[in-house]
């Protein structure tokens, strides 16, 4: 097993990726995050696109991560503290005691990314999402039902803020994704690529229980509010959820869950 090295000094150099981690989420990492959790390390470790640099647990779970840690190469450092010296660390009472200071993967173009689709594909444009939360539950659900990869506008929030993950449960290391060039209109893009665009809207044309899934289809959702923009609707076709009357609203993340698993299923 690689060797694991006890912190006992919060100000550290060794552990300077984990100090005050909520304030520099926030900020962002400058090509690097930070994962939570245990679910979320096998992930990182195991199927994961992204590259782990180093781990910081609290004592009480360095035995009964021994089994993962034992395959871990030499070059990445596991590190270990007691709890008060974590959540000093950490700049708050960190729970699970499990974290991993990561480097994302090189982030391909959206056209490079939607070249490598095959004849089938489900992608995902997200405009406007800002609620981490939110994004970490689309993460989940897209890798849930085998979604190919997510475009993100550029007002959308990062699928790799540490929250995000940890609500994702590790899916937004696993999905694909990528911004969308601000200038690029993303309908033009899909068309480009031969991807028919299906608009999330209480007021949509189709119902989804009457949709045929497209061999290749792109789904847009928008931020809850707001939604999608005049624009985007105009010119897609326009999909609703139906629901009782005089209620027409459902959280984002639950909708992309729904109609995700629709296509999943091949549509009507």
């Amino acid at each position: 097993m690689t060797s694991i090295i006890a912190i006992d000094d919060p100000s550290d150099p060794r552990i300077a990726a984990y100090h005050q981690i909520r304030e520099r989420d926030l900020v962002g990492r400058d090509g690097h995050f930070i994962a939570e959790g245990k679910v979320v390390l096998q992930v990182l470790l195991g199927s994961s696109r992204h590259r782990p640099l180093s781990l910081l647990l609290a004592d009480r779970h360095v035995a009964a991560m021994a089994p993962l840690l034992a395959g871990l190469p030499p070059t990445i450092p596991v590190y270990r503290a007691s709890q008060p010296v974590l959540d000093t660390i950490a700049g708050f009472p960190i729970h699970r005691g499990i974290l991993a200071h990561g480097q994302r993967a090189a982030m391909p173009s959206a056209e490079q990314l939607l070249d490598r689709m095959g004849r089938r594909a489900v992608i995902v444009v997200l405009a406007g999402i800002s609620n981490h939360d939110n994004m970490g539950g689309i993460f989940r659900n897209a890798a849930a039902f085998g979604v190919d990869a997510v475009l993100l506008d550029a007002a959308c929030c990062d699928p790799l803020y540490r929250k995000a993950i940890r609500v994702s449960v590790g899916a937004s290391l696993m999905v694909p994704f990528t911004r969308l060039d601000a200038p690029a209109h993303p309908l033009e893009l899909l068309a480009r690529h031969h991807f028919t665009a299906l608009a999330l809207s209480p007021g949509g044309a189709t119902a989804l229980s009457d949709l045929t899934r497209p061999d290749r289809v792109a789904v847009l959702f928008g931020a809850e509010g707001p939604g999608l923009s005049g624009e985007l609707l105009a010119r897609s076709r326009t999909v609703r959820i139906p629901m009782v009357a005089g209620f027409d609203s459902l959280n984002v993340a639950t909708t992309s869950g729904i109609v995700l698993h629709h296509l999943a299923c091949g549509g009507a």
